[in-house]
């Protein structure tokens, strides 16, 4: 009787060993303010992304994805809450741990303590969160959490554009330190000595590069390997002018007055292809440690950019807006089980805020009832899936904008719109919103727009730079003023 119980209870071992070794792991790669300059998206003819590349060819590369917010902190907040901004109240930047208690406790379980508590070992690497969230709720979510900064960077004095006065938001050069002194090798580093340890459960591994967030200071070896001359993206020179002024409000004009005066925009478009090609770097390290791993055949990996960047489109600088270069975003996601969609590209408008269902629906959990936004398994397994939502991005409450596979469509706070035929006009040149003709392209579009909004959280406000419908006039002010400026340095076009 004694060895019927024992072969039982080892049968039974043994079974539910093989369902644990069937759970897939999850490696997420969370980067920073990257836009399509990378090669598997084509945004720049330069771009050296030969990791991401190879990744992007081996899974699914969504060519049309959108963020959910075009800022750090929104973003990643819907996206690792599952939350959109209009249902949460985080439509600007905050940091959660001064958020009044209450606030957020309707959002029980967060994407990595979805993993934990289903028995996944949770292990977080510098930005997963915006920076200085990533102590908020750690022990419940991480097993193991490391946040590395960068050593005292020696920038090279001789590359590069070095502002006077010194804004770190546009400084871009090489740095003479060893690769142990940048935050973003020992974030790989850290990721793949964890890969090459002996995990007996599945593990959630998600691992944040800061480049090529500003400052774009990266090895100088990378940065020797654009020498040529640098394109300019398509920019034209009005731009602005056929765009409602909470638009023009985003649009970071004062970033140009001092850029253009001092002739470098060349010698910033180069540090950012530069810091993204560092970023590749690191993205290739983890990838080589997953392959040399036991756990290559059982892992998905997914690789996001929070949101775009622009770098002179619309006379702007960085992200916060409506418009394709900030809202685009690059988006891999590959499952080695998947054996019918990998290595295909969907061009269907998605957005990333389907990221948490999507994960917990390829590992088999299921997230709480809460959770916005739908799983794209189907779309992995049928890139040609036709998609019937658009991807929808918040930028302050009341400013949507939507992206459809042929159009964009924005709706501001006060009623104002853009309208933009992408098939036609993909960098966005011309607003068709007043036009008569598209009324009923209009009238589809704004069927998905939200029809009520969660107040904004009042409390942990940490950056409130949005015109929108709780802050109609702020920005606006700063914005004109900004154009006074622009104008008196002699900078044309006029922008009215």
């Amino acid at each position: 009787m004694n060895v019927v119980r024992c072969g039982l209870l080892v049968v039974g071992l043994l079974s539910s060993c093989s369902v644990e070794a069937k759970r897939p792991n999850i490696l997420m790669i969370c980067i920073d303010d990257m836009n399509d300059w990378c090669g598997f998206l084509g945004g720049h003819p330069q771009a050296l992304t030969p990791n991401m590349d190879r990744l992007a060819r081996n899974g699914v590369n969504f060519i049309n994805a959108h963020c959910t917010a075009p800022g750090c902190s929104p973003s990643r907040n819907a996206l690792m809450l599952g939350v959109e901004p209009h249902h949460s109240g985080l439509y600007p930047f905050y940091n959660l741990n001064h958020i009044d208690t209450g606030e957020l406790d309707r959002f029980t379980t967060p994407l990595p303590k979805l993993f934990k508590d289903k028995g996944y070992t949770t292990c977080g690497l510098t930005k997963v969160y915006h920076n200085p969230d990533r102590s908020w709720r750690t022990d419940e979510q991480w097993d193991e959490y490391k946040y590395y900064g960068n050593a005292k960077l020696h920038k090279i004095a001789e590359k590069g554009y070095h502002p006077e006065p010194y804004n770190k938001r546009t400084v871009a050069c090489p740095a003479s330190n060893p690769l142990e002194d940048f935050q973003d090798y020992l974030s790989a580093k850290h990721a793949s000595e964890f890969l090459s340890r002996d995990h007996e459960k599945p593990f959630f591994l998600a691992v944040g590069f800061i480049l090529p967030h500003t400052s774009f200071i990266m090895p100088e070896e990378n940065w020797d390997r654009f020498p040529d001359p640098i394109e300019e993206p398509p920019i034209k020179a009005d731009d602005l002018t056929d765009i409602p002024m909470p638009g023009q409000a985003n649009a970071q004009i004062y970033v140009e007055i001092p850029v253009r005066r001092d002739n470098a925009w060349e010698e910033i478009r180069r540090g950012y292809l530069a810091s993204i090609n560092f970023t590749d770097d690191n993205v290739g390290r983890v990838l080589r440690a997953l392959e040399q791993s036991p756990y290559a055949d059982n892992t998905i990996i997914v690789l996001w950019s929070d949101h775009g960047f622009h770098l002179g489109e619309k006379r702007s600088f960085s992200k916060c807006s409506l418009w394709n270069e900030a809202t685009r975003t690059p988006f891999i996601i590959y499952d080695p089980r998947n054996k019918n969609g990998n290595g295909k590209v969907c061009p269907e408008p998605v957005g990333l805020i389907h990221v948490y269902k999507t994960l917990a629906d390829l590992a088999g959990l299921e997230p709480p009832s809460y959770v916005d936004g739908q799983s794209l398994k189907p779309w992995l397994e049928n890139p040609s899936r036709p998609m019937k939502q658009p991807a929808m991005t918040t930028w302050g409450r009341g400013n949507y904008t939507l992206r459809t596979k042929k159009w964009r469509y924005t709706r501001y706070f006060d009623g104002s719109e853009e309208l933009y035929l992408q098939t036609n006009d993909p960098h966005e040149w011309t607003n068709l919103a007043e036009k008569s003709a598209y009324e009923a392209v209009k009238k589809q579009c704004s069927k998905w727009l939200p029809t009520e909004e969660a107040p904004q959280v009042a409390s942990g406000l940490e950056l409130y730079n949005v015109v929108d419908a709780d802050s109609p006039k702020k920005n606006i002010r700063s914005y004109k003023r900004h154009v006074k400026q622009y104008k008196e340095a002699g900078l044309n076009p006029p922008l009215d």
